[in-house]
């Protein structure tokens, strides 16, 4: 079984301008299942520092149009032992990482471990999905405005995925330059409403609900910009 990974550069849950990602990663999630159970979709609201209308946006998508059981893991106020968490990532058949502070979405992972959980479900199976922060912090290089609030800068990601990315391209087109001046081999510029979809870490196409998605190649000191294929 491929693993996957689904990269969303942005959007709203709440309004629901990704559904047709949400569709696909639902899905493919279901299609994965074996023995009959109803598909289980985890959220992380890690980086919206664990907003419940957040999760409460991401169960009206998941459960109501997908008809998948949407639980959260909650781990910051208190409120879930590391241990729980650790058993509901066992059994989920999808991983989704909101967006939000993505330099506090690592910090929290990697103090409490958390990210190598993810991983290890990831490689048995679980799609992972991840939108904004959620959707960069796994990449070895990341372009992010969680340093200082409004100003955005280049910073080391998690490092799973090779190369660098940039959430909200649409908004952020000054990425081709960054990327150029940090020398980056390879980037990807995700729009809102668009995604990347990874199979065993590398690319295979780009999902869309609106937005487009790029692949960016350096070529000695000049960025090559190049439209990932749609696979929907």
């Amino acid at each position: 079984m491929k693993r996957v990974f689904v990269s969303i550069g942005g959007g709203e849950l709440r309004n629901k301008t990704t559904a047709p990602i949400d569709g696909y990663i639902a899905s493919l999630a279901k299609s994965r299942i074996t023995d009959g159970h109803r598909g289980y979709a985890l959220f992380f609201p890690t980086a919206s520092h664990d907003s419940n209308p957040y999760f409460n946006s991401f169960r009206k998508t998941y459960t109501s149009l997908y008809d998948m059981k949407s639980d959260v893991a909650i781990l910051t106020k208190g409120l879930m032992t590391l241990e729980h968490v650790a058993e509901k990532i066992q059994k989920a058949d999808v991983i989704y990482v909101g967006g939000g502070d993505t330099l506090y979405l690592m910090q929290v992972w990697r103090e409490t471990g958390v990210d190598k959980l993810v991983w290890d479900a990831y490689q048995r199976g679980a799609v992972l999905a991840g939108l904004s922060a959620g959707a960069i912090c796994w990449f070895e290089d990341i372009y992010t405005d969680s340093l200082v609030e409004g100003e955005y800068a280049p910073c080391r990601g998690l490092g799973t995925i090779k190369g660098a990315a940039t959430p909200h391209y649409n908004t952020r087109p000054e990425f081709d330059r960054v990327a150029a001046e940090q020398g980056y081999p390879l980037s990807y510029a995700i729009e809102d409403d668009a995604a990347v979809v990874f199979e065993d870490e590398q690319p295979v196409g780009a999902l869309s609900a609106g937005g487009k998605a790029y692949r960016l190649t350096n070529e000695n000191g000049k960025i090559v910009k190049e439209e990932i294929e749609r696979i929907n």
